[in-house]
């Protein structure tokens, strides 16, 4: 009687569910929300709750670690031009600077698209809504990756055209990547370097299994947004129409 009671309950529950609500707020991911709802950080009507199976309304008082839920707005997406020497984090625990420290004033809160190391450089997608974050994310919406290396050594195209089955580096395995030599510059050469997975410092990994050291390591596309030719340290927005028709399935008309 209880269960059936719960169930039914449940079904009629408008709204949506918590963890999505925190993270349209453009505060965090789904699935990081999900473990400040776990962790006792998350609030309803003053009361903390332990469990992100609640749906709620926008106007549904929510607190985060007592701080009231910024309201939700439309998603938006910028590109930003990433410099060498900032960490991709809001706080960093050894105190080296940061990329949002050194974003416009006027932007609002925002989050980052995954990430790129304390040494890489090149576009970074910011967010202020994490369910959005969590789309671009996804390998299974195939958004490549695209880079330009520099790296120190020599390698032939045969070597770089088998990346295309994937390889295993240290019992990981990554799946296809496009790479080829754009040019040798002395000691160095630079790569065109495609993946679509986005793991953990992957480019630097694959290519110092294929013994070059890199030096440089540029993003210069993510999906169908490019980095052009916006300055380095620069915010631009993605139009609104654009990332709509992205959002619906289509990518952006080339101009």
């Amino acid at each position: 009687m209880t269960k059936a009671k719960t169930a039914k309950t449940a079904a009629v529950v408008p709204g949506e569910r918590l963890a999505k609500r925190i993270a349209r707020a453009g505060l965090c991911s789904r699935r990081e929300a999900e473990r400040w709802i776990e962790a006792g950080r998350v609030a309803i009507d003053g009361k903390t709750v332990a469990s992100p199976a609640i749906n709620v309304r926008d106007q549904t008082p929510i607190t985060v670690d007592g701080k009231p839920l910024p309201k939700a707005t439309h998603a938006r997406l910028w590109l930003y031009h990433k410099p060498r020497g900032l960490m991709t984090t809001h706080q960093d625990p050894e105190g080296r600077p940061t990329v949002f420290a050194h974003l416009p004033p006027e932007l609002p809160r925002v989050i980052s698209v995954g990430r790129l190391d304390l040494n890489s450089e090149g576009l970074l997608l910011l967010t202020n809504d994490g369910d959005l974050a969590r789309q671009l994310e996804r390998p299974a919406n195939g958004l490549q990756r695209c880079y330009r290396v520099r790296a120190f050594g020599r390698i032939e195209p045969a070597a770089l055209n088998r990346l295309a089955k994937g390889i295993t580096v240290n019992g990981v395995r990554y799946g296809k990547i496009t790479a080829k030599i754009e040019k040798r510059q002395g000691a160095n050469v630079w790569l065109g370097f495609d993946i679509s997975e986005g793991k953990n410092r992957e480019v630097r990994k694959v290519l110092e299994h294929l013994g070059l050291r890199v030096n440089r390591l540029i993003r210069v596309a993510y999906g169908p947004f490019q980095l052009g030719q916006l300055p380095q340290g620069r915010v631009s927005e993605v139009p609104k129409r654009i990332l709509e028709k992205w959002m619906m399935g289509k990518e952006p008309r080339k101009k």
